[in-house]
This record gives structure tokens, sequence and C-alpha cells, in this order.
């Protein structure tokens, strides 16, 4: 099997200037309203018009529907440096590209012009509904349903743990329903894009995350929601195949975002510890506190590695199933470390809100959970290694 580390993390001008800009957007525009936006819990459509504008969202989606034609790893570091500054943004242009992926790959052309193109342009923002009450993990055990009825899909059912919800400009939501059983006796499970302004579909509460709180959260119900038999995604009895074939590329992204929580945790301590006085000189000459960094440092550069890797062989069209499940393990309980480690050098001020390491506190433990929790991914490796013997 091809390496592909060497080339992921060259200094190619290229991605310099995508870190760069991205940097500097973020500094300028989400690092100042950040606060305001987790005391408010706010979804940012200023920040999320912008991003569109300047092509971030529709980044590695194709030209032909208003994407920007690039690749993977230009879009994790696009999400790095967006979750270095604020975790919750960065994360709602993640979920967006949930649906744009199922979109690009599955939609037809008319469903793509309707649906893809606003959502890659900033207009419209996506959500993805595959979680419920009784399936997370083990998201075969969907109970949602959907009846095809004189030329209609009638859903029927709940969603839960939904980003992008309940916002201006969401939309659409694609969900995955049962359409029937399989010979074998297993859920047929298809997937619908759903507009938000059907009847029947409901918006439930508002759900109250410890993280991610500009990302906006619900609980969804289906009760008679009726859409077009042409809403229909891809396949019939192909939705789950759809929605597994995507989450690798969600643990990069997830990665991606605990990435950026690991290199803000290093700056922002960094940068305490040598304006910070405490027993006659800076918080930097103590090497308890050094030592933190330097923990900090390896991780980041390690996690870089990982997640880079894993892009590089998704853009080369090479298997990264399993290193997509160890850059998301692996970068995820370092981003809660460093968080962790952050405020224990920042004292009192890093337990106040105010100080965007508490923030990033809550924020990282997040990660541990979404698209698999270190314990699926520790199967998911596990399975692989024992296969290798």
């Amino acid at each position: 099997m091809k390496c592909f580390i060497g080339n992921s993390i060259s200094a190619d001008s290229q991605y310099d200037s995508i870190r760069d800009a991205v940097r500097r957007f973020a500094e300028a525009e989400i690092a100042p309203v950040s606060e305001q936006l987790w005391e408010e819990q706010g979804f940012p459509y200023e920040v999320w018009r912008q991003c569109g504008e300047l092509g971030f969202s529709g980044l590695p989606y194709p030209e032909r529907w208003g994407g920007g034609g690039g690749d993977w790893l230009s879009y994790v570091i696009v999400l790095e440096e967006l979750a270095r500054v604020d975790c919750a943004i960065a994360n709602s242009l993640m979920a967006n590209s949930t649906v744009a992926s199922l979109l690009s790959r599955y939609g037809t052309d008319a469903q793509n012009e309707r649906w893809l193109r606003p959502i890659l342009d900033g207009s419209h923002i996506g959500a993805i509904g595959l979680s419920e009450p009784n399936a997370g993990s083990d998201a075969g055990n969907i109970q949602t349903t959907a009846v095809l009825r004189d030329g209609q899909w009638e859903i029927n059912g709940s969603k839960i743990f939904i980003s992008n919800t309940g916002v201006r400009h969401n939309n659409l939501v694609v969900i995955a329903a049962v359409t029937g059983k399989r010979p074998d006796g297993r859920k047929e499970i298809s997937n619908f894009i759903v507009p938000t302004d059907t009847p029947g579909f409901t918006l439930g509460r508002k759900l109250n995350k410890i993280g991610w709180r500009a990302s906006s959260t619900h609980e969804l119900s289906f009760q008679g929601c009726r859409v077009p038999e042409a809403n229909l995604l891809g396949e019939r009895g192909a939705g789950l195949r759809q929605t597994l074939a995507q989450i690798s590329t969600g643990r990069i992204l997830i990665g991606s975002l605990a990435l950026g929580i690991l290199q803000g945790s290093l700056e922002r301590s960094e940068r305490y510890m040598n304006e910070r006085q405490a027993f006659g000189g800076p918080l930097s000459q103590f090497q308890a506190l050094q030592f933190k960094l330097s923990d900090m440092a390896v991780a980041a550069h390690a996690a870089r590695l990982m997640l880079h890797d894993a892009a590089a062989r998704k853009d080369a069209g090479e298997g990264f199933d399993v290193q997509a499940s160890m850059a998301k393990l692996f970068a995820t309980e370092q981003a809660m470390q460093a968080a962790h480690q952050a405020i224990q050098i920042h004292g009192g001020y890093g337990i106040m809100g105010e100080y965007p390491v508490a923030r990033a506190f809550g924020d990282a433990k997040v990660l541990e959970i979404v698209e698999g929790t270190s314990e699926i991914q520790r199967m998911i490796i596990a399975r692989h290694v024992l296969s290798q013997s």
C-alpha cells in the first residue's frame, strides 16, 4: 500500500495559502463574536454567509454544482483553522458537508440543481438526520418509516441530535427511513430529501449541549410527512450503504476539528505562559508547565500527520477507513487531554466562559462521541488488526 504522509505535509504553496487565508478570516471574523455565540447559543449567520462566499463550504465538491473542485486535504485544513478559533462554527460546515457528499454522489441532476448548489454557495444550510433515540452507532436499528402511497412517500418517526436544524436558511434535511424488509429479514433503509417546510415535519426541542453551543441541534418529528416520490435519494434500499460510505470521511473531518482544538490549546497556553507572571517570573519558566506544552505539540504534530495521510489517501482513491478511525480516535482523545491541560495552565481564568480554553473543553468532549465513539473506533481498528493475522 502506498504511503501518503510525505506528500500530505509538503510545504505546498497551495495549502499554505489556504491555511493563511482561513486563519486570517477566523481571527478577524469569528474570534470577536465567539464568546457571544457561546453565551447566547446563537447560530452565526453572517459567518456562514461569508464562508460560502469565500468558497469554504463547497471547497471539495464538483465545480458543475458551484463547488470549488478542490481536494479533501484542503478541506481538512479549512476545518482545522476554523475549529482552532471556534469548533461549533467548524462543525456547522462539517454537518453541511455530509449532506453535500450524499447529494453530489447519489443525487440526480434535478436534485443537485435544486438542493446541492445552494448549500455549496452558503445560501442554504443542509442537515443530516440519521440518529434516533434508539439508533446511534447502531444505525441499522432505525425506526422511522417511509411508505410510498399515490406517488408520495409518507414519513413517520423521529430523529435526535441533528445539527444545523432550527436555523434560518436550513431548507432541507436528508433523513434515513425504513422502506420495507429485505428477503433475509433485515430492514430496507432508504434516504430522502425532506424540505423543512413540508407539512408533518415538526421541529422538536433545542438540545442544550456541553459544547458546540453555536451549532444549533434539535430533535425532529415526522407525522404523516409527505414528500414527492422524486425525493428518494439514490436507489431504494441503499440508504444505509450510502450513509455509511460517508462515515469514514466524517471521521477525518471530526478529527480535523479536534486538531483545531489541539492547536488552539497549544497556542493559547504558550501565549498565556509567556504573559502571566508568578513567583517573580513568567509561567514559562516552570518545567512542569513546559512539559504540558511539549505534550500538546507532539500530539498536534502526530494528529496532523495521521489526518493528512487519511485525507491524501481519500484524494488518491485509496482505502482509508482504518486510517480515518485511527486519526479520529487519536485526535479527539488528544484534543480532550490538551483542552484539560490548557485549563490547568490558565488556572482560575481557565474555568471562565469568557476564555476560549474553557469553551474548547466542552467542544472537545463532544468530539469523542460524534461520528462513532472512541469505543467504536477501537472496535474497528481491532477488527482490522485481527484480520491481518
